[in-house]
């Protein structure tokens, strides 16, 4: 992503640490894979995973080993059991309990993406401090309101937290987050935010994700001078 996002501790088990660049190829590869399984084919080459995720196959190879069984020499991944990997790699082999702050437009839309159960969440609880967006409806769920954060977090079992408000709130709604349940917060708010121990964090600003796409993409008719080098297909800056 980009540079406002900073890095999260390494992921792994048994003290086996993953570079953080190979956890966020894993989703891009699991879209792969399930795309293969709905088209009806059982196994895939590291070659053609490679070829459709826009990496090298020895990266594909390499960051497989951490969620996966070494596929087997001329026959490659079975691709239900490498999906069923890589979904328990990423701990979304469950649905896991997902809140949102901040019921506005990007809120909203956000709740209404992430109820599709083939992400891997639960929404249990969409939260807004403003009192005319509380009781209104989201989706299946009812606005809430922010000052009952804390009871309903624990009461629900929220694991994680979408933040989609202002950058003056952001932190403050970052704090609460402490004593809860909440183990991992998507900050969609301008500003990075500082997180409780044992809180993981994901700062993403849509406006430099911007930014920096359009650093890679000239404007029309050249009229920037010479292009930058183009951006690889699904490539994340800064991971």
């Amino acid at each position: 992503m980009a540079q406002s996002l900073p890095d999260l501790p390494a992921s792994g088990d048994a003290g086996r640490s993953v570079p953080l660049p190979a956890v966020t190829r894993m989703p891009v590869y699991l879209a792969a894979v399930e795309s293969l399984l709905a088209e009806g084919i059982s196994t895939v080459s590291s070659e053609a995973l490679a070829a459709a995720c826009g990496v090298g196959a020895s990266i594909v190879r390499r960051d497989l080993t951490h969620a996966a069984p070494v596929g087997r020499r001329g026959v490659g991944y079975d691709t239900a059991e490498l999906a069923a990997a890589i979904r328990a790699f990423l701990r979304v082999d469950r649905a896991r309990p997902l809140g949102i702050v901040g019921a506005g437009r990007l809120g909203t839309a956000l709740a209404h993406y992430l109820s599709d159960p083939r992400h891997g969440f639960e929404i249990r609880a969409v939260f807004d401090a403003d009192p005319d967006r509380v009781g209104q409806p989201v989706g299946s769920l009812t606005v809430s309101a922010e000052s009952d954060f804390r009871e309903i977090a624990r009461a629900r079992g929220l694991e994680l937290l979408v933040v989609a408000v202002p950058g003056s709130a952001a932190q403050g709604v970052t704090d609460m987050v402490a004593g809860t349940s909440v183990t991992g917060l998507l900050n969609f708010a301008p500003v990075p935010v500082r997180a409780p121990a044992g809180v993981s964090v994901r700062n993403v600003d849509l406006a430099t994700e911007l930014q920096v796409l359009s650093h890679f993409a000239p404007a029309s008719g050249g009229a920037d001078g010479e292009a930058a080098d183009p951006l690889p297909a699904n490539t994340k800056t800064g991971v």
